[in-house]
């Protein structure tokens, strides 16, 4: 119990944290979620380049989502946050994107 509410502060210190530091603050979360967003896709996907996909789920999710993938890094990822990733995934400028990224094109 005591390491749940252990956890749960230090998520919240985190987010907190990562919105006053500003933009520096969205690099950081962005890069801790790119972290989290690729291991669930080569754990979905093995022998996939996860990049395209990952890129593309990170430039798709709200800054709330972010920060909630990026809690992950700290806390471990659970079936929330996996449900989290693959929402994104499947929204149409995500699937859009992933198709540019893995083509080449620009549509």
């Amino acid at each position: 119990m005591r390491v749940a509410v252990s956890l749960s502060v230090a998520s919240m210190m985190l987010a907190g944290c990562l919105q006053d530091l500003g933009s520096t603050g969205d690099v950081l979360a962005r890069d801790a979620a790119k972290g989290v967003v690729n291991s669930t896709v080569e754990a979905r996907f093995p022998g996939v380049d996860a990049r395209p996909l990952t890129d593309c789920i990170i430039d798709n999710a709200s800054s709330g989502e972010i920060i909630q993938i990026a809690e992950s890094a700290i806390v471990g990822s659970n079936q929330a946050t996996t449900n989290l990733i693959l929402q994104i995934a499947q929204r149409p400028d995500t699937v859009r994107c992933t198709v540019n990224n893995s083509l080449g094109l620009n549509l």
